[in-house]
């Protein structure tokens, strides 16, 4: 009922509008192009086409179904492509989690532009997740490799790591802030009159982690890195941001760096992977081992390791 010839020859009369134009586009006869429309209303048990002396339009039932032939049509072009791949090793899609800590729009365009050149017909999906919410997505929610897993050591025996670097922290105000005339180290009392400013753990499984708080403390919570730099920058509060991200606000005077009794220790973060991964994870473990240039977007807020 839809072969090929018949998926092609409807979606061309339909784009066409037109018997005549379709027969001239693929070297039939009008009638033979008619016949084969005709033939197909029969087998679908509906009308496809409003037919005039001069043009044809679509039924709804004739608009639904070139959008499924349309489908049809790439999947079945698609076809000998994908189980050549699938032979070779080579996954049909990859989930891809990275760090908010990592995260980069143009370093994600980057990769991706280099990926979808190397394995055109793989299908790539990428998300964006805090703390351990990043090891949660790679155990529980299908996805075969995280850029910035937390810590140096592998929370599952089928998944390996390499290591990338540390985050090393910086605890800042804005120069107006009531503590950045203080000289000496601060004292937790004195720091817990201010509010801490944290992106919250997006773990759903596993244990949610806390990034700095004091008991009795209040806490601002926002969604994203750059939403935390933000309210650094118009004062909300205290806290620590990724020393590499918040030097150019120090260098500019918008942000003072604040001694602390109690520094928040440097944040391991590693590479992650599936074990049994195909060919496209493997490719992209590569790149960073090699630290190659489409993923040295991702390094930029890293102390890089040196194993």
């Amino acid at each position: 009922m839809l072969d090929q010839e018949t998926i092609r020859t409807f979606i061309n009369v339909a784009e066409s509008n037109s018997f005549s134009k379709t027969a001239e586009t693929l070297f039939k006869t009008p009638a033979a192009i008619s016949y084969r429309i005709k033939m197909l209303e029969e087998d679908v048990g509906t009308q496809l086409f409003l037919r005039t002396t001069r043009t044809v339009q679509l039924t709804p039932a004739g608009v639904h179904l070139l959008e499924q032939c349309r489908q049809w049509l790439a999947w079945m072009d698609g076809m000998p492509g994908e189980l050549q791949q699938i032979n070779q090793g080579v996954e049909r899609q990859v989930n891809i989690v990275i760090n908010n800590l990592l995260y980069s729009p143009e370093a994600i365009a980057c990769l991706l532009a280099y990926l979808n050149k190397k394995f055109p017909l793989t299908q790539f999906l990428i998300s964006r997740q805090v703390y351990m919410g990043v090891w949660d997505t790679l155990l529980h929610d299908g996805f075969q490799l995280a850029i910035g897993a937390t810590g140096s050591e592998s929370l599952a025996n089928e998944v390996r790591l390499l290591k990338l670097g540390d985050i090393s922290w910086q605890c800042v105000v804005t120069p107006q802030h009531p503590l950045a005339s203080h000289i000496g180290a601060l004292h937790e009392d004195q720091l817990r009159a201010y509010p801490a400013i944290n992106v919250e753990d997006t773990s759903r499984n596993l244990t949610k982690r806390i990034a700095w708080l004091l008991p009795g403390q209040n806490e601002i919570k926002v969604p994203d890195l750059r939403s935390k730099l933000e309210c650094h920058l118009q004062g909300l509060g205290v806290g620590f941001l990724p020393q590499k991200i918040c030097q150019k606000y120090l260098d500019s005077g918008q942000l003072v760096p604040l001694e602390v009794g109690n520094e928040r220790q440097p944040s391991p973060l590693s590479l992650a992977w599936k074990a049994d991964a195909g060919k496209a994870v493997k490719e992209i473990v590569s790149l960073f081992r090699r630290r190659a240039d489409p993923i040295t977007g991702f390094l930029k807020n890293i102390d890089l390791s040196v194993d």
